[in-house]
């Protein structure tokens, strides 16, 4: 699809894409603009010391966006996994398993995307800190992106653990939530710090 396209699905009756794709897609435009940032420093004089390191940040970029579009089609999958199961009739005596093993796969989706999207705050240290002067501020709205998509993201994983019966497994994810937003919070405010005084 289009972004076009994509979002006329979204705005569509059909129950996916929705939130989780949005978060997908966000999560891509935080890594290309970084991406864009990197490419804008590498060659340019004065930056020639940053060079090695913005290659670096460019190609893991651009792993990542690529990442995030898989992951809308991942998410709309996994909606329709949970969906399928629950759809299964009654008296199966999987269906109970099935139904739950969906949701948790339905959690584990955005959760993952998270961690990549970490991935993309941890990379703008660098670059608001070294990258091309003129470009800062796409640096800093693909953080503000990347800490939207990550919220995002949470939020379609806690809609997913409400449906699942395994305490262990919420834990686990509540926790692991918990802390990559608090780390996550802690390089928005240093990032962003660095882009009001630099």
């Amino acid at each position: 699809m289009t972004v076009r396209e994509l979002l006329a699905a979204t705005a569509s009756r059909a129950p996916a894409p929705g939130g989780g794709g949005i978060a997908a897609m966000t999560a891509a435009a935080a890594a290309a603009l970084l991406e864009m940032v990197a490419n804008l420093t590498i060659g340019k004089k004065g930056y020639e010391q940053a060079a090695a390191d913005m290659q670096h940040i460019k190609l893991q970029c651009e792993r990542i966006r690529e990442y995030c579009l898989t992951a809308i089609d991942a998410d709309a999958e996994a909606f329709r996994s949970v969906i399928a199961a629950l759809r299964l009739s009654k008296d199966r005596p999987e269906r109970p398993e099935k139904i739950q093993q969906a949701f948790k796969e339905a959690a584990q989706v955005p959760y993952e995307l998270s961690t990549q999207i970490f991935i993309i705050l941890e990379l703008s240290q660098n670059v608001i800190r070294n990258g091309n002067s003129w470009a800062l501020t796409d640096a800093a709205i693909s953080v503000l992106q990347a800490r939207a998509a990550m919220r995002s993201a949470f939020y379609s994983v806690k809609v997913n653990l409400s449906s699942i019966k395994d305490p262990q497994f919420i834990e686990v994810m509540e926790q692991a939530m918990l802390e990559l937003d608090r780390r996550a919070e802690v390089i928005e405010q240093e990032v962003l710090n660095v882009y009001d005084h630099r």
